[in-house]
């Protein structure tokens, strides 16, 4: 354990234990996804590499994302903030006034068609270009809610402050990506979590923001009965069957909404503690829907059992660790708003998936972070990871590490730049702090009354000089 402390203690601790972990997972992701797809993508187009080439290219354009993150200095992400939410929200417009306004081919595929510009559910199709808006939504909530919050600092203790704007354009987002995919709410939801909860907001907002949540998952679930979103007018409502098949499992899941998480659960028990070897599950065989995709940690449990199971959920367990040390250790209020939203997100979508394969949580279509088949995801999962890895350099004690040893020029130039060594200060950190600081800074006691002396301590300077000097003689 000393060594363990002794290992966290170092400088770039948060740096390389972010890197490592996320690198790992990439690396079992790419693997997993070749295993999953191999047989189907050799059964329909006689090459087994299809599905991983695809993946491969989109993890180097997410490695080239993490490059260019990882080298910005916050000012430019909160610079950013609010070009890639318009974007986000205008490709999502795009995306549901297709779906709405240009329906294509049959009604219960939901697509929409509009010249070359093709939708359908949760992608946009331009030529080969596929595009899915939700994932950048997240980032994009990001980005703008912890400048829009470290911006309001301690006005955040009044109601009025923080419902405006944060709220209405949540509620924008929640709809326009709730419409057609409740999981990926559900990560906005986290998101904002993250971002109040590191701001130190009060109990009483998460507990209406609950309320209000379970108001709008009430009213998505209806949708989906009138054809809503996802939903097929005149078929039953898939997102209630998912609840109900949840809490009341039914006699014959075999041919019910529960057929999906039962061949979850039967490779899961196939794979036992040490699973049947890379490469020779039996649940992709077109028994398991969606093994490449959403139910993708079923497929790691059978081929890798329990003990491939505990490395992956290890390996989340790290990159959390990291996302929350870099949000407590970083001086500015942005970055540690930024790191904690960041980290929330990914590590309650990996909850939720992993949940929803082992039958602990409800199903609800959610993609395995790093581990899924999916393009936008993974690019917008590492540009991510590139920012908390801007972050954890710019670390105080990072900071002064890289400066006072600094790389060869050329390995900062390919790399990442010198990040700014800090103040010291820590502004903006709460609307608690901030309004202690006022406080103090008035010379007022916490009861409203100022001291006699005008705010000075008692004893004065001297006094503090006397401090300091017995403080070194017991050194």
């Amino acid at each position: 354990m000393a060594a363990l402390r002794g290992l966290l203690d170092r400088p770039l601790a948060s740096y390389y234990l972010l890197l490592s972990s996320a690198g790992l997972l990439l690396v079992i992701g790419l693997t997993m996804v070749f295993s999953a797809t191999s047989v189907t993508e050799y059964a329909e187009g006689g090459n087994a590499f299809g599905a991983l080439t695809k993946q491969a290219v989109f993890a180097v354009i997410g490695l080239v994302a993490f490059w260019a993150c990882q080298r910005l200095p916050a000012r430019t992400f909160r610079a950013l903030g609010r070009p890639v939410l318009a974007l986000a929200v205008g490709l999502l417009l795009v995306l549901n006034g297709l779906l709405l306004l240009f329906p294509y081919g049959n009604p219960e595929d939901k697509e929409g068609k509009l010249g070359p510009l093709m939708a359908s559910l949760n992608w946009l199709h331009l030529g080969p270009v596929q595009v899915q808006p939700s994932e950048l939504a997240k980032f994009a909530l990001v980005l703008w809610g912890a400048d829009l919050i470290a911006r309001k600092g301690a006005a955040l203790g009044y109601w009025r402050e923080l419902a405006l704007p944060l709220f209405p354009v949540v509620g924008l987002l929640f709809l326009l990506v709730g419409y057609n995919d409740l999981g990926t709410m559900l990560c906005l939801l986290a998101v904002v979590v993250g971002l109040l909860w590191a701001a130190g907001v009060r109990m009483r907002v998460f507990a209406a923001l609950s309320m209000l949540g379970l108001a709008g998952v009430g009213l998505l679930v209806a949708a989906a009965s009138g054809g809503g979103g996802s939903g097929t007018a005149g078929a039953d409502n898939y997102r209630l069957l998912r609840l109900t098949s949840f809490l009341n499992p039914p006699e014959n899941c075999a041919e019910d909404a529960c057929y999906q998480a039962r061949e979850a659960l039967l490779a899961i028990d196939h794979g036992g503690w040490f699973g049947v070897g890379l490469g020779r599950g039996t649940g992709k065989w077109n028994w398991l829907p969606m093994a490449h995709n959403d139910f993708i940690f079923a497929v790691v449990a059978e081929e890798l059992g329990v003990v491939g199971c505990a490395v992956v959920l290890a390996l989340f367990a790290v990159l959390t660790y990291s996302g929350l040390r870099i949000a407590r250790r970083v001086d500015d209020p942005f970055r540690r708003l930024a790191a904690a939203a960041a980290t929330t997100w990914l590590v309650t979508q990996a909850i939720i998936n992993v949940g929803g394969v082992t039958g602990m949580l409800p199903i609800t279509g959610l993609p395995l972070p790093f581990i899924s088949d999916g393009g936008s995801a993974l690019v917008v999962t590492l540009a991510a990871i590139g920012m908390l890895a801007s972050f954890a350099r710019a670390e105080p004690d990072a900071a002064r590490a890289l400066n006072a040893r600094p790389p060869a020029r050329w390995v900062r130039l390919v790399w990442a730049p010198l990040p700014p060594l800090s103040t010291g200060r820590r502004t903006g950190s709460s609307p608690g702090a901030a309004a202690r600081d006022a406080e103090s800074r008035s010379g007022k006691r916490r009861d409203g009354q100022a001291r006699p002396d005008g705010g000075r301590a008692p004893g004065g300077r001297a006094a503090r000089e006397r401090a300091g000097s017995a403080n070194e003689r017991r050194r």
